[in-house]
């Protein structure tokens, strides 16, 4: 489900998955909807309310052109010009896992649980494979990954999966949405796909992009408009 609320004098665009949500067309419209608000909203601020169902498991219906689909949908989420804060708490599998990997900031509740197995016993082999490895490197993504470790919220934060562990959620949210203010738009944008290149790019490859990002902000920092 797709709302939106204010936090001070920020827009937000809070959208709820649950780890037992099957992935389908309702799914995916609810993910491409919340982006479309986001982008009509300046300087708004997206919050994904990861709920912890029991995962139901691959779909025997579900079609390999439905996981693009739900794959591009979150690739449009992570790619956003606004910051994405993720709340988890309970069990977070399934599609909130992976909505979880593609945000910018990630809050767990004290009893969160990450859980890359479905309920067939087998983890999901989609691009939360890819996130996770490139998160955590491959040594701790392999357990993860290969035979379904579940983690507690004490121990994502110790991987670095989860930034911040607390009891009073609506706070925690308050406090970084605050602090987000000035992260908006293309230079969050930038910065963003920096930090996701950088694992797969040469250092001269990447030196001009990176340039270029510093000359915007130097001329941002001047008054000047980048060319």
């Amino acid at each position: 489900m797709t709302d939106i609320s204010e936090i001070g004098t920020r827009q937000v665009v809070d959208l709820s998955i649950g780890s037992g949500q099957r992935i389908g067309p309702e799914l995916i419209a609810e993910v491409e909807r919340a982006c479309a608000r986001v982008e009509d909203l300046p300087d708004a601020t997206v919050v994904l309310r990861l709920t912890g169902e029991q995962p139901g498991g691959a779909d025997a219906e579900l079609s390999i052109h439905t996981v693009n689909k739900w794959e591009r949908a979150l690739r449009r989420l992570e790619r956003l010009d606004a910051v994405a804060i993720a709340v988890a708490e309970g069990l977070c599998a399934g599609p909130a896992l992976e909505a979880l990997l593609a945000a910018d900031y990630r809050i767990a509740a004290p009893d969160l649980r990450l859980r890359f197995v479905q309920s067939t016993g087998e983890p999901w082999p989609g691009m939360a494979v890819h996130r996770v490895a490139n998160q955590v490197g491959v040594a701790r993504a392999r357990g993860l990954v290969l035979f379904g470790t579940q983690l507690s919220a004490t121990e994502a934060a110790g991987l670095g999966l989860v930034d911040e562990v607390t009891s009073d959620l609506d706070d925690a949210v308050a406090r970084r949405t605050a602090a987000t203010r000035e992260l908006a738009g293309s230079e969050l944008a930038i910065r963003r796909r920096l930090l996701m290149e950088a694992s797969a790019v040469s250092f001269e490859d990447a030196l001009g992009t990176h340039l270029a990002a510093c000359d915007r902000t130097l001329r941002r920092m001047k008054g000047t408009r980048p060319a």
